[in-house]
């Protein structure tokens, strides 16, 4: 059984390593069958059902169209039970030469150590302003 301080340590390390430019930390801590879900009404906004569709059908094309390293700057962690939310922000250069320097909240829901279900509020105007639809994205590349 994973206690708080347990899911809250997990967050913290995967938020460590974002604040590096590491995302390998939170891929590897996705369940299988995980669930994100981008609030919002934007392109991008819907719910990622199992980590094949977030890692495809999200982060592909969203750093896809990034110029350079994605660090992110964490600013508070709170956790009860199974539940952390994060408040952080980040910002990087798109190849576009926009500056996507979005605010996040992220609620995570934890079982066994890993991500079951993240959800994801942000500047939603930001998104539609300095990022491509990622169906454009997709079929850019074909």
């Amino acid at each position: 059984m994973n206690t708080t301080i347990d899911n809250k340590a997990l967050v913290q390390r995967i938020h460590a390593e974002l604040d590096k430019g590491n995302g390998q930390v939170f891929v590897d801590s996705l369940a299988d069958d995980a669930r994100w879900t981008l609030e919002g009404t934007t392109p991008w906004s819907r719910t990622y059902a199992g980590k094949k569709a977030i890692r495809e059908e999200l982060l592909k094309p969203l750093f896809a169209q990034f110029a350079g390293l994605y660090v992110s700057k964490t600013e508070r962690i709170i956790a009860e039970g199974d539940r952390v939310v994060v408040l952080f922000s980040g910002d990087v250069p798109t190849k576009a030469g926009k500056r996507y320097n979005n605010r996040y909240c992220y609620i995570y829901r934890l079982e066994g150590g890993q991500v079951k279900e993240l959800t994801e509020y942000f500047d939603t105007a930001l998104v539609q302003e300095a990022l491509d639809a990622p169906s454009a994205v997709a079929h850019a590349g074909h």
